[in-house]
């Protein structure tokens, strides 16, 4: 019997992932908020909005029904943005049947609460779902994914055995899948680099060059990993796929849209402008709000991101942040 997958979320990260999903032969249904969407996706088989130029599979359902799509799956994917994840679940939770395997690949802290997915899903799944809850991250540009490129992430969980079910379901062989049981650790990572990716923008956008980028992307991984160690990840995490892996690609990569957002900033032009012309999300812009005030709250020290929120929230100019941080006290390294 065919096993049943919904992806919930047809962003690009989602619509990537339902095609892969769709390609191995498992009965996929995606679930797109927008209905006209729905439409075109059905009628085109291509998400013109999200992932334009890609050909879906035949075999991959489409539907505006969020009931309908995770009513008896054996899998369901959440993939939502972070900031309407709980929404989405809440509204979801009633319809998912006891024991189905839950994979969270959304990235970012919720700003309200500051919670991470792990713990937002904690609070608005049932008990019956908690056991089998996955979180999936790593390098992993959508487009990249959905072209059949060769890609490593990394499923995270408290039980191995929801871990290595996700890592079977969603390994072939141009996705391959590893397994952890550092949620926390995996879930910061996938967030945090969408703040620091925002910061290697602006330097590029201010006409920097590959010593500042490299800089940025070293001492930004200093300052994920002192988050993580202060809420109980464990260091090493973020030297492998979820931390350093997805931090070099997207600061450096020219399809992440957080560093494409910091290159703006860096020009010159406002956050608002920025925003009003993209279609996806940038994770990032909200994150840095959500990840200034937990490292407050935990008196975590992380200049980067205290400088990326200043320029979003505060219209700090660029130019004088880099300078700050350059002029900042003198330390040892390893501080």
């Amino acid at each position: 019997m065919t096993m049943k997958i919904s992806v919930v979320g047809a962003g690009s990260w989602g619509t990537a992932l339902a095609k892969l999903l769709a390609h191995k032969g498992f009965a996929v249904t995606l679930w797109a908020y927008e209905a006209d969407l729905v439409e075109r996706m059905r009628a085109t088989q291509c998400n013109d909005l999200y992932l334009p130029g890609i050909t879906l599979p035949k075999n991959l359902v489409v539907t505006s029904d969020l009931v309908a799509a995770v009513q008896d799956r054996d899998v369901v994917v959440l993939v939502p943005p972070s900031q309407v994840m709980r929404q989405v679940a809440l509204q979801a939770a009633p319809h998912i049947k006891a024991g189905t395997l839950i994979v969270s690949a959304s990235k970012g802290i919720e700003n309200d609460t500051l919670l991470p997915m792990s713990d937002l899903l904690l609070e608005t799944l049932p008990p019956a779902l908690h056991a089998r809850l996955t979180f999936l991250s790593g390098p992993s540009f959508a487009r990249e994914v959905a072209s059949g490129m060769p890609t490593a992430v990394v499923a995270a969980a408290h039980q191995g055995e929801a871990a290595r079910a996700a890592q079977q379901i969603f390994s072939n062989e141009v996705f391959r899948v590893y397994t952890t049981d550092d949620v926390i650790g995996v879930e910061l990572g996938g967030a945090v680099k969408n703040v620091i990716a925002l910061a290697a923008g602006v330097v590029d956008g201010l006409g920097f060059g590959y010593n500042t980028r490299a800089a940025l992307i070293t001492r930004g991984l200093a300052e994920m990993t002192r988050l993580g160690l202060a809420m109980g990840a464990r260091a090493e995490t973020f030297a492998g796929l979820a931390g350093m892996g997805d931090l070099v690609l997207t600061c450096t990569g020219d399809l992440s849209r957080n560093r494409s957002v910091g290159i703006e900033l860096g020009k010159g032009r406002t956050i608002a402008a920025i925003l009003g012309g993209m279609n996806a999300v940038a994770e990032g812009v909200r994150t840095t709000l959500s990840t200034w005030q937990l490292a407050k709250r935990l008196h975590v020290p992380m200049p980067i991101t205290e400088q990326v929120y200043q320029i979003l929230y505060e219209e700090k100019d660029p130019g004088r942040a880099v300078t700050e941080l350059m002029l900042r006290e003198l330390k040892d390294e390893r501080l």
